[in-house]
C-alpha cells in the first residue's frame, strides 16, 4: 500500500505473491535474505537482523535478515521517512522500533518501551523469545485500519495502544514461531493472541482474564450471529470474524479453569517450545493439552470451538 512517503507492506493472508514469488502458504516456511533499493533519504524496514545499508548516487541500499523460518504472509518491506530507536530490552534482547515522524505526538504510547516490557514478559511466560530482534513498525497509513504481526517487527498503520502492542507481540509465539498448518487452524494465532491482552490485563492488575471472559460471554446475547461460527473450522469469509479472535480466547479460558493454573502455564511454554519455528494444528494443541494436564478435553473443544450456539456456563 502506498502511503504519502513511501510503501506500507502487510502481507496476510495471501498478498506477499504480489511481491516476490512464493508458495504463499504458511506451511511453507523458510528463512529470507531481503534486499532493498530505496531513494536516498528513506528508510527500509523488514524482518530479523540489519545486515547492512549504504547510499549510492540517488539510492539507499538495505539488506536484511531474517535466519528463523518464516510464513510469507509475515514478510515486508516497509520504506519511509522514520526515526528509528535501537537497542535492548531490559532482558537482553535486541530491539529496534521505526516510527513515521508524522506521528510523534499521535496519542501517549511509549512503542519502544512498551514493546521492550511486553516483550520480556512474554518471554517468561511464553517460553524463550524465538527470534534475533524484537521491535515494530509505526507507519502513517490510516487507510490500512490495521496492524499485523509482521515477523520480528509488528506493523501498525498507526500509533495503537498498548494492548494492540500486547496482542501482535503475542503472535511472535503464537502464529509466527508456531505457524498454523492450514487457515481453519487460525484460531490458534488470534484466540492466543486475545488471550494474550487478557493476560496482560491480569498482569497489569486491572482485570482478571476470568473477569475479560465473563465481559465477553455475557455481551452477545444467545441468538447473537458472534455463536454461530464454529470457530475451528471456520470458513474464508469469517476466518478473521470477531469470533475466531473472541471465542477463541474464552476457550482458552475454559481450559485453564479445567485443568488450573500449574498445568496451563505449563502447557503454554510447551506448545511454543514443541512446535518451535514449525506449524500445527488443533489437533496438535488439543493432544498436548491432555497430555500435559492428564485430562481428556475433547468434550471441551468440540463445545466451545466446533459446536454453534451459545455454551452454558
Amino acid at each position: 500500500m502506498r502511503t504519502g512517503d513511501g510503501v506500507f507492506v502487510v502481507c496476510e493472508p495471501n498478498a506477499a505473491s504480489t511481491w516476490f514469488p512464493s508458495s504463499d502458504h504458511p506451511a511453507d516456511k523458510a528463512a529470507y535474505d531481503i534486499r532493498i533499493k530505496a531513494p536516498r533519504g528513506l528508510t527500509a524496514v523488514s524482518n530479523g537482523r540489519l545486515v547492512s545499508t549504504y547510499d549510492k548516487g540517488g539510492s539507499t541500499y538495505t539488506h536484511w535478515r531474517e535466519s528463523k523460518p518464516m510464513a510469507t504472509y509475515l514478510a515486508t518491506a516497509t520504506i519511509g521517512k522514520f526515526d528509528v530507536r535501537t537497542g535492548r530490552t531490559p532482558g537482553g534482547i535486541p530491539i529496534y522500533v521505526a516510527v513515521d515522524p508524522a506521528l510523534k505526538n499521535a496519542g501517549s504510547v511509549d512503542v519502544y518501551g512498551v514493546t521492550a516490557a511486553v516483550t520480556d514478559h512474554w518471554s517468561r511466560v511464553f517460553g524463550p523469545y524465538p527470534f534475533e530482534e524484537t521491535g515494530a513498525i509505526v507507519d502513517d497509513m490510516p487507510q490500512a485500519g490495521f496492524s499485523l504481526e509482521v515477523q520480528s517487527k509488528p506493523a501498525y498503520s498507526a500509533v495503537r495502544d498498548e494492548s494492540t502492542i500486547v496482542h501482535e507481540l503475542a503472535h511472535q509465539w503464537f502464529g509466527d514461531s508456531v505457524s498454523v498448518a492450514q487457515w481453519k487452524d487460525i484460531w490458534l494465532n488470534e484466540g492466543f493472541a486475545t488471550y494474550a491482552q487478557w493476560l496482560w490485563a491480569e498482569h497489569r492488575g486491572t482485570r482478571s482474564a476470568h473477569d475479560s471472559f465473563l465481559a465477553g460471554y455475557r455481551a452477545r446475547p444467545a441468538d447473537s450471529p458472534f455463536w454461530q461460527i464454529k470457530v475451528g473450522d471456520p470458513q474464508r469469509d469469517t476466518m478473521f470474524a470477531s469470533a475466531v479472535y473472541q471465542r477463541g480466547a474464552m476457550t482458552l479460558q475454559m481450559l485453564r479453569e479445567r485443568i488450573g493454573d500449574p498445568a496451563f502455564f505449563t502447557l503454554l511454554p510447551a506448545w511454543t517450545k514443541r512446535y518451535r519455528y514449525g506449524n500445527a494444528d488443533t489437533a496438535d494443541f488439543i493432544r498436548l493439552a491432555e497430555r500435559v494436564s492428564g485430562r481428556q478435553l475433547d468434550d471441551l473443544f468440540d463445545t466451545w470451538l466446533f459446536t454453534p450456539g451459545k455454551p452454558a456456563l
